[in-house]
């Protein structure tokens, strides 16, 4: 089965060979429709909440006894990678080592942490939507039973994609999970509890603003109120989307179903070069760096390009192109990141001074304290700028995270059954969102490019076979 193969093309830009794969688009429905088909051509009961997250669930003893043969007529040597999705050139960005990344530092227990082993005969329950009342969940296979074990082992990533993203950012994780069930099932292999494979929606947030809005809203930690009101770049509310794809927008909000999963492990494709540096095709993630986007308002007086003199104007960009410089500074100085890659300009004439600017702030440390006052220190400086020139100024976080410390035990144990670096990330992950109350940690499949979010984003076949077969090694110890 070479998955990516079936959905290479979706939301493809010939011109760039990035993806532009955006919640509820056509897209990211075409891309639904893939997802249910693998759930279904695996016997996996489909089930999908009012957010939009989509969870297939092996529940092997619904169906076979303990012992028996759970091997499928698929090819345990799944080949996930495929040389028409990889970048003309696989030349890396420079960068040193990263001096954090480390193996398995202490033993831990060989208990699953938060997991309690119980009957595997479950199905996943009803959720419950913004309402109260029950999740409009599709089901597909056996029905669900109320008295069954909450205790499910989760897999899973996401579909969607940044403007003119990459290949691997998500679905990676998404392809690797059923190619693990597939290789167990062919081996025989019968987990004592649930497996779940999920596509969690709207994880980059590209259209409306908010990164990892399907977990969060599914969570509880987004308000239904607040992602309902949330408006992309037409001036469509995520309530309109939802209505317009026939969808009901009162039934986001916390899915019942994430209280059945005692574990979440999320493999992603790596975003840099640690393990490229370290000479391994898999690593385990130790946490998430703080991050979070602001936007930023800048506002000006429009007037005439050529008719204006430079002293009698009151022009934005300046004070936009320094806050920029700034940003760029104060990261490097911290060891940070800090980039604004968002801007919309009005009125938008090559001939016209703008009279407002937005401009969006994405910042990251390796410290909570180390963003706070990197961001501080930013928007002091944009707010100078602005008063130097007479541009008025407002600055509203739109998202936070703080640091994100994966589960100790799971990841130390997770290290030492794969023999596997440690290392830390700085991108946002649905993961980060669910260690808040479900044990969990990520596997990282080596990227030699180093490069994520863009068409040049790239993994090596033999290296997404190996995270595959590490999936697989989990599940077989977790399960």
């Amino acid at each position: 089965m070479k998955a990516l193969d079936a959905i290479a093309d979706v939301g493809r830009d010939r011109r760039t060979g990035g993806y532009r794969r955006f919640a509820w688009s056509d897209a990211d429905l075409e891309l639904r429709e893939w997802f249910a088909g693998e759930a279904a051509a695996r016997s996996m009961e489909l089930t999908e909440d009012g957010n939009g997250n989509q969870v297939a669930w092996w529940q092997p003893a619904l169906s076979v006894g303990r012992g028996a043969s759970a091997a499928s007529d698929r090819d345990p040597g799944v080949s996930i990678g495929d040389s028409s999705l990889a970048p003309a050139s696989t030349t890396g960005a420079g960068g040193g080592s990263d001096p954090t990344v480390g193996r398995g530092a202490s033993a831990a227990s060989d208990r699953d942490p938060g997991v309690s082993i119980g009957d595997s005969s479950l199905a996943p329950a009803s959720t419950t939507g913004a309402g109260g009342g029950s999740d409009p969940t599709v089901g597909r296979g056996a029905s669900a039973a109320s008295d069954r074990d909450p205790s499910a082992l989760l897999l899973g990533s996401h579909l969607d994609s940044v403007p003119d993203g990459g290949a691997y950012d998500g679905p990676l994780g998404v392809v690797s999970a059923f190619a693990a069930v597939d290789r167990l099932r062919a081996e025989g292999f019968v987990p004592s509890r649930p497996i779940a494979v999920a596509c969690f929606a709207d994880e980059e947030g590209a259209r409306f603003g908010v990164a990892c809005a399907g977990s969060r809203l599914a969570a509880g930690t987004l308000a239904p109120d607040r992602a309902l009101a949330l408006r992309d770049v037409d001036g469509d509310t995520l309530a309109d989307v939802l209505r317009s794809r026939g969808r009901d927008p009162y039934a986001v909000g916390r899915a019942g179903w994430l209280d059945r999963i005692g574990t979440f492990v999320e493999l992603h494709v790596e975003q840099g070069r640690a393990l490229v540096h370290s000479g391994d095709a898999v690593g385990v993630s130790s946490a998430i760096w703080p991050h979070g986007r602001w936007r930023l308002d800048l506002r000006g007086r429009a007037d005439h390009a050529g008719t204006t003199p430079m002293g009698d104007r009151c022009d934005p960009m300046p004070v936009y192109a320094r806050t920029v410089l700034a940003a760029t500074e104060a990261a490097t100085r911290r060891d940070a990141r800090a980039t604004f890659g968002k801007l919309r300009v009005h009125p938008g004439g090559a001939n016209a001074i703008p009279s407002a600017v937005a401009a969006w702030l994405d910042a990251r440390a390796a410290d909570d304290a180390t963003l706070e006052r990197l961001v501080a220190e930013i928007t002091d400086a944009a707010r100078e700028a602005g008063d130097q020139a007479g541009i008025g100024i407002d600055v509203t976080a739109e998202s936070t995270t703080p640091t994100v410390t994966f589960d100790p035990a799971l990841t130390d144990r997770l290290a030492r059954l794969l023999d596997a670096p440690v290392l830390p990330t700085g991108a946002g992950h649905d993961a980060g969102v669910l260690s808040a109350t479900i044990p969990t940690t990520m596997l990282f499949v080596r990227n030699p490019t180093g490069v994520s979010h863009s068409p040049d984003e790239h993994a090596e076949d033999a290296d997404c076979d190996a995270g595959v077969a590490a999936l697989a090694d989990v599940v077989r110890d977790l399960a």
